[in-house]
């Protein structure tokens, strides 16, 4: 029998006709760990923005087209970040130009893609510029033998550590080596795992939170006077955006910090149990926490179930420690909390992908970062004595 073709209907489809012919979105909800390092990655672009789209006269090598990568200078939580800065992921207050950069990012990132791209594929033939393959370690597993002794010691050594106590119009300073994951996309359609080199990060902020800086030079090309963190309006303070002052007002005992943090944090991330992990660690990593406070939140880490401690684990500084961990059940990311074996003091932090997922493999080291200075000093981009007023090395 010959059938009539059906002509091709000129109208559109309705909202309703068309709900029916695609599937359901799936949930785009991403962990707090990975958000922070995201945004990480996004606050560098922001300063990269200008110099990747300026007009060039020079040829234009091929560029990576997929959202979480450089379009020619390396990119953090929450993530990154990242949160983000983590992307960073910088961890707790996050400026407002965030999701406003998100946009301009990836729209650049699709702009070079396609200038650059081979066959029209979209897809990069080259990693993106500065980014080396990503460390692959082995995967062992952690246990809760020896985790409240660990976590004893860790406290106590909060407890009794002398931190600077800033004053009127001073600024907290913290100093970092950190590198988060690049993923690029081949021509074959097969994803890569890359990471940033290795680079230095300093933070300003002050006491309330109010004013700030941030400087992450990486190479030549970027702009190594930093951005801003001002928070012109001087919103409230929480547990996702604290300030010293805020985190002084905090309670100290470990079962109250516990069920604000649940009770605060509830319906966000991927689970109550993996967001109060990872707001703790937010509030730890990059910022200077009262000593009495510091310890109140390892206690109360060591109560939250699915935490665990690794013999060893590595800082980006390369120093080896011990590590109160957790792995995210949504993405199999784990986060790692290093400690000197001796002090007892914080170094950094390790994030391992624990299973295959999302084209990364077992092993992988998605991100690091290793604190080297802690200080109280008089103003925005001033460094402690002994680190001089250069921009430090890439």
């Amino acid at each position: 029998m010959i059938r009539t073709p059906r002509r091709r209907r000129e109208e559109p489809l309705d909202h309703a006709e068309l709900a029916r012919l695609l599937p359901a979105p799936g949930d785009p909800e991403l962990s707090s760990d990975r958000l922070n390092g995201l945004e990480e990655h996004l606050m560098t672009e922001i300063r990269n923005l200008t110099s990747d789209t300026a007009p060039d006269t020079s040829p234009h090598t091929a560029s990576d087209t997929s959202p979480g990568a450089s379009t020619g200078a390396p990119p953090v939580g929450a993530p990154a970040w990242s949160r983000a800065p983590r992307p960073a992921r910088r961890p707790g207050r996050r400026p407002v130009l965030v999701g406003v950069a998100a946009a301009l990012v990836l729209a650049a990132a699709g702009v070079a893609g396609l200038a650059g791209s081979s066959g029209g594929s979209g897809r990069a033939v080259a990693p993106p510029a500065g980014a080396v393959p990503a460390p692959v370690v082995q995967v062992v597993r952690g246990s809760t033998a020896g985790l409240a002794g660990a976590v004893a010691e860790i406290s106590g050594a909060a407890a009794r550590a002398e931190l600077p106590e800033p004053g009127p119009g001073q600024f907290l300073y913290v100093r970092s080596e950190v590198s988060w994951l690049v993923s690029w996309e081949g021509t074959d359609g097969k994803n890569r795992s890359y990471v940033d080199e290795i680079h230095p990060r300093e933070v300003w902020m002050s006491p309330d939170g109010d004013k700030g800086w941030l400087m992450e030079p990486y190479k030549e090309a970027v702009d190594r006077d930093g951005i801003t963190l001002d928070d012109p309006e001087g919103g409230g303070r929480t547990l996702n955006s604290p300030s010293y002052d805020y985190l002084r007002t905090l309670p100290t005992d470990p079962g109250l910090l516990l069920k604000k943090i649940y009770d605060e944090t509830g319906g966000m991330g991927n689970g109550p149990d993996q967001q109060a992990f990872s707001t703790i660690g937010d509030l730890l990593r990059e910022q200077v926490v009262p000593p009495k406070l510091a310890a109140g939140l390892y206690r109360a880490v060591a109560r939250i179930p699915g935490v665990v401690l690794l013999d060893d684990s590595v800082d980006a500084a390369g120093r080896h420690g011990v590590a109160i961990a957790r792995t995210d059940e949504a993405d199999g990311a784990r986060t790692e909390w290093i400690f000197d074996r001796e002090t007892y003091t914080y170094l950094g932090e390790r994030t391992v992908q624990t299973r295959d997922a999302e084209g990364i493999e077992a092993g992988t080291v998605r991100g690091r970062t290793a604190v080297t200075d802690r200080a109280v000093v008089d103003a925005v981009k001033q460094r402690p004595a002994g680190l001089g007023d250069a921009p430090p090395s890439a």
